[in-house]
């Protein structure tokens, strides 16, 4: 990268940034079939923002020889934007932040990798219940440089690589399909000898065809953490994100600081900083530190989400959770590892606790509309008497996410991350968002069934 070339290029006045980026993304398919995708995608290019006028202009490029022509573009458009809008704060940083995992995906050939995906095929496919298996590894690599005019000169490398698998059993006309992932880090390690893992969800995706259909009505359920961690993030993350209160106004009222939204022992967190999960960084991409940002605490909304334009809007700090999906966009706020945090309760405790309900596990998808989401769980187990009784299955949560907050009772005492990240907005499919929870225990959930 030749950095003299970019901040030579910086205007002067207002605020202007610029952040170039190489960028390698290697992908692996398979099914039962054959591996039907291997590939390495390597690209450079930057993107440039200019704010001297009421908002950001901005302009991509692909030939540092474009710089200057970039930043002139990304001037006309900010200026043609009504207002004069100024940031009255920015976080001067100068770093270079290396990856250095234990085992890194970079040295490992192609044919090696796809080779692991094969053998984990071909031990989920031996079941013959199993009568399918979609698989993926993903590997992203990027070196990102950001500057701006005031000072911030940062060089960051970041690296993820995952296993993910979908499975599907089946007897007789009757189908289950269940998800399972490895990895989520820059350490290629931790998608080895996953054999045991492997078998084990191989089991439960079969038994599942023996599971009781569901009896939709509301229950008292125990999400694992990730159902749980699906939830916090989908149903209540993408509302702390502020670029989402700004212009809505009756949003922008409901999350208003301070609003009691739970119980007291409830408490979510976004914290890039923990290091080793999909989220996982030390700067977002405008060059700001990704700070651990406690979005409920004690039970009441106590922060959000920035990037630098969204906290001068509401006249509050920046927290470093602007990023973007590659140089041909401009950062966006999103979560970085959003997880509701441990409470005190100890899983058999919170069975216990419960006469008759449902023990959720494993995500499988949903959607959010405003306040009310509908999320898909892989499975259950339903509670009589407080122990753990036979399989159920084809079950759907539904509600309205205040109502559901409000009847949160018991929070487990230890929490565990998603190894899949994930997450879209605004077109951008971002696969560094992680998610987590502890287990919670909801009083009179919606459940619905096929």
């Amino acid at each position: 990268m030749d950095i003299s070339l970019l901040k030579n290029s910086l205007l002067k006045e207002g605020f202007c940034d610029v952040r170039y980026q190489d960028f390698s993304l290697t992908s692996i398919k398979g099914n039962k079939e054959d591996i039907d995708e291997a590939s390495i995608i390597r690209k450079s290019g930057g993107n440039v923002r200019v704010l001297s006028g009421g908002g950001f202009g901005t302009f991509s490029f692909t030939d540092l020889r474009d710089i200057d022509f970039a930043i002139k573009e990304a001037k006309v458009a900010s200026d043609l934007i009504e207002g004069a809008q100024k940031l009255t704060t920015v976080e001067v940083n100068r770093d270079h932040v290396k990856v250095s995992p234990k085992m890194d995906p970079r040295s490992i050939s192609i044919s090696e990798k796809t080779a692991l995906v094969e053998n984990y095929i071909n031990l989920i496919i031996k079941h013959e219940n199993i009568i399918d298996v979609d698989a993926s590894y993903y590997e992203q690599f990027t070196d990102t440089m950001i500057l701006n005019n005031q000072g911030t000169e940062v060089r960051q490398e970041e690296l993820i690589c995952g296993l993910s698998f979908r499975l599907t059993s089946k007897r007789g006309d009757l189908t289950q399909i269940t998800r399972l992932s490895f990895g989520g880090s820059e350490d290629y390690s931790e998608l080895l000898d996953k054999n045991t893992e492997v078998l084990a969800k191989v089991e439960q995706t079969v038994d599942l065809l023996d599971a009781e259909p569901i009896k939709g009505g509301n229950y008292d359920v125990i999400l694992d953490s990730d159902v749980g961690g699906l939830f916090i993030h989908e149903a209540f993350g993408h509302l702390s994100e502020s670029d989402n209160l700004i212009g809505n106004e009756t949003l922008a009222k409901t999350m208003t600081l301070g609003s009691e939204f739970a119980m007291s022992e409830f408490n979510v967190i976004d914290d890039p900083t923990r290091k080793g999960h999909p989220g996982s960084y030390k700067y977002d991409h405008e060059g700001t530190k990704g700070k651990p940002t406690y979005l409920i605490k004690n039970g009441k909304l106590s922060g959000r989400l920035h990037s630098l334009e969204s906290a001068n809007v509401m006249g509050e700090v920046p927290t470093g959770h602007a990023r973007a999906k590659n140089f041909g966009f401009t950062p966006i706020v999103r979560m970085g590892n959003i997880y509701v945090d441990k409470g005190k309760y100890s899983f058999d405790d919170m069975i216990k606790s419960i006469d008759n309900g449902l023990y959720l596990f494993g995500s499988a998808g949903g959607q959010t509309s405003g306040e009310t989401f509908t999320f898909a769980v892989q499975g259950g187990y339903k509670i009589e008497q407080g122990k753990i009784k036979g399989m159920v299955r084809d079950i759907a949560l539904t509600g309205h996410l205040f109502t559901t907050l409000k009847n949160i009772e018991m929070i487990g005492d230890t929490v565990e991350f998603s190894k899949s990240g994930g997450c879209g907005k605004a077109g951008q499919i971002l696969i560094q968002s992680g998610k987590g929870s502890a287990p919670i225990k909801i009083k009179n959930m919606g459940i619905g069934g096929k």
